[in-house]
Formats: C-alpha cells, sequence, structure tokens
C-alpha cells in the first residue's frame, strides 16, 4: 500500500513540496512530491513512513527527514547511481528518478528508518543576522554586557554571531570583515542602530540532542538537511562549524527547561544583562514543555533587579506561519513586543 492513501500523509509531503517551492529549492520540492506519490510499504522505511502518528506529521517534519535521509546516503558516496539525479545534475525522467530512489531505500533500508528516529538538526546561521538586530537593542536599552543563553543551540552556530560578516543591504555592515563566514540579510524598515556598543561577556546553550561540530557523524547529519540545490548555505555553515570547533562552546545535552531553572537559580552577576533567546526552537516542542518554559522564563523575569536586568529574545513563527516575528522583553519593565518580521532562514528583516 502506498502511503499516499493516507490522505494526511499525502498532505504533509504536498505542504512540505510547496514550501521548498517557496524557498528556492526545486529539487527538494519535487523529491518531496516523488517520495509522497510513490514510498510504499513494502520496506521497513516506508513502513515506518506509513505508520508516522497523525498529530506529529508536520511538527516532526516527516517529509524532511525522507530527504535528509536519502541525501545523507548521497553526500557520503554510497549511492551513485541516485546521486546521478541530485543537483547540480539535471533531475531527467521522474519514473527513473523514483527507481533510484526505491532501490536506494532497498539496499539502505535499516539505517534509512533508524535515520527518522532523530529530529532535523539545521541550525540555519543566516538567522544570525536577525539575531543581531534583536542583540543590539537590548544592548542599546541595557548598557551593559550581554550574557547569551540559546535554548535549542543545535551546533551552537548562533552563539558565535559577533565573529562573522554582515551585509545588511543598503552598503551597511558589522562584524568581523575578515570573517569565512559571510551574512547577507536585507534590512528593511526602522533598524537597529549598528554603532550601538555590544559587548559578550559569557555563551551558554543547551540542545537536547546538540551537534559536535568537532564530530564528522554529527556535522554530516545536519549537512543532510540542507537542501540539495541551496550550495550557497553549504558554503556558509561549514566554515561556520569550522569556528565552533575550534572555540571552546560547549553546547550541554539537557532538557531546556531543567537546564534554564538551574542556571538561572544562581545570583545573577551584577553589571550585565542575562538573555534567554531561541530561534525556530518552540516549534519542535511538545505543547506542555512549550508552555511551562515560557512561564519559566516570564518568572525568571518577574524575579529580576535593575542591577542585573534580563531579556528573552526569540525569533519564532508568525500568526500565518508564512514568516516569522523577533519578540523582545526586557525586565524589570515586561513590555513584549515584536521588533521585526524576519525570513526564516534569516535572508530579510523589516524591522518596525
Amino acid at each position: 500500500m502506498k502511503i499516499s492513501a493516507r490522505l494526511d500523509i499525502a498532505e504533509a509531503f504536498e505542504r512540505q513540496a510547496k514550501a521548498c517551492s517557496d524557498f528556492g529549492a526545486p529539487f527538494t520540492a519535487n523529491l518531496c512530491r516523488i517520495l509522497g506519490a510513490n514510498l510504499d510499504d513494502s520496506s521497513a522505511f516506508g513502513r515506518r513512513v506509513a505508520a508516522w502518528p497523525a498529530d506529529t506529521l508536520w511538527p516532526d517534519l516527516l517529509p524532511l527527514r525522507c530527504c535528509a535521509a536519502l541525501n545523507t546516503l548521497v553526500r557520503r558516496g554510497r549511492a551513485p547511481a541516485l546521486a546521478a539525479f541530485y543537483p547540480p545534475r539535471a533531475p531527467g525522467d521522474e519514473a527513473a528518478f523514483w527507481n533510484a530512489i526505491a532501490a536506494t531505500i532497498s539496499a539502505n533500508d535499516a539505517e534509512m528508518t533508524a535515520f527518522l528516529d532523530s529530529p532535523p538538526q539545521t541550525n540555519e546561521v543566516v538567522r544570525s543576522a536577525v539575531l543581531l538586530g534583536g542583540f543590539l537593542t537590548i544592548a542599546e536599552a541595557v548598557v551593559r554586557p550581554l550574557a547569551l543563553y540559546e535554548l535549542g543551540a543545535s551546533a551552537g552556530l548562533n552563539l558565535l554571531f559577533d565573529r562573522y560578516a554582515y551585509d545588511l543591504g543598503d552598503d551597511r555592515r558589522w562584524g568581523d570583515a575578515t570573517s569565512p563566514v559571510r551574512i547577507a540579510c536585507a534590512w528593511q524598515g526602522r533598524a537597529p542602530a549598528l554603532a550601538t556598543p555590544l559587548t559578550i561577556a559569557s555563551r551558554a546553550a543547551v540542545d537536547l540532542r546538540p551537534v559536535d561540530a568537532r564530530s564528522t557523524d554529527d556535522r554530516e547529519r545536519m549537512l543532510a538537511y540542507i537542501w540539495p540545490e541551496q550550495t550557497e548555505r553549504l558554503r556558509r555553515i561549514e566554515p561556520a562549524l569550522d569556528m565552533v570547533a575550534s572555540s571552546s562552546l560547549t553546547i550541554e545535552q539537557a532538557d531546556a527547561l531543567d537546564w534554564l531553572k538551574t542556571l538561572m537559580a544562581e545570583p545573577p552577576p551584577d553589571g550585565v544583562c542575562r538573555i534567554a533567546y531561541h530561534s525556530v526552537f518552540f516549534q519542535y516542542l511538545p505543547p506542555e514543555l512549550r508552555n511551562a518554559l515560557r512561564q519559566e522564563i516570564i518568572s525568571i523575569g518577574e524575579r529580576t533587579t535593575k542591577t542585573a536586568p534580563f531579556a528573552w529574545l526569540s525569533m519564532e513563527a508568525g500568526a500565518d506561519r508564512m514568516s516569522c516575528e523577533l519578540r523582545l522583553t526586557i525586565w524589570p519593565g515586561a513590555e513584549r513586543r515584536t521588533l521585526a518580521q524576519v525570513d526564516w532562514h534569516g535572508r530579510w528583516a523589516t524591522w518596525g
């Protein structure tokens, strides 16, 4: 039986295909459609997909897990027949493309099935250009160094945002001009002042399944989730991973709520502003954990003093899910405001 017999699965693959098309990834869009139309339960991989719980199909990004399971084999040189259809080559005949996919699944069934069990880890480094605007806004408001606490940090690429080179459009630049990580983001509207002094006092991060930038396997899993036709994303993320690997950063493996409670129970250092922040993270959490984490952050803020302010910066899906919102609260004060509407991958930000 084909997985498309379940209408919710067919809709999930079509929805992901449309999203890929909208993000300029026609190859991955086509791959989603071919998988959605042709994958059946003759393999363990297909049976695992066909049995996926209906309420988590989209939150778990099941179609992207399937695409990444194939992409990692192509990237590792273990599916040469399938690689013949991958960028930069033209995909060619769809029937032949599907036959190559089916043969790859048959030859790597157990491995591909196991691949489905771990969530996507993309850690899009261009989001740093959006977070930069938030950090500049905080720095201008509190006039003191910033202590960073990232939730759902993956490999920690965004923790090193101040070490990258940014082109923000209209001849606006920020950061280390010699950095190997070069990020372009079109800032529009009432953008934060780039001249604001910004000093990082400390960096800490947590992830339930952190990516070790020093591990070949961890890196490869992350790179498998980058759509094959988006070579510019690959050129950015690889030097960013190298920078993290050569740094002293450690991403702690823990539940974000427990981790934040433990760290924030310690007396806050005077003279710095602690910031809990996250980007495209909340959507992966169960609703009860999402709400508990939100309430814990608010509780931390309500205990804040003027000598040790606390901020919450988030880049999460907007109401229409077509873009994200960058939102900020600073305590004392507790005014929650939207700083910008931003692209999911950080390619543009409209400040207002």
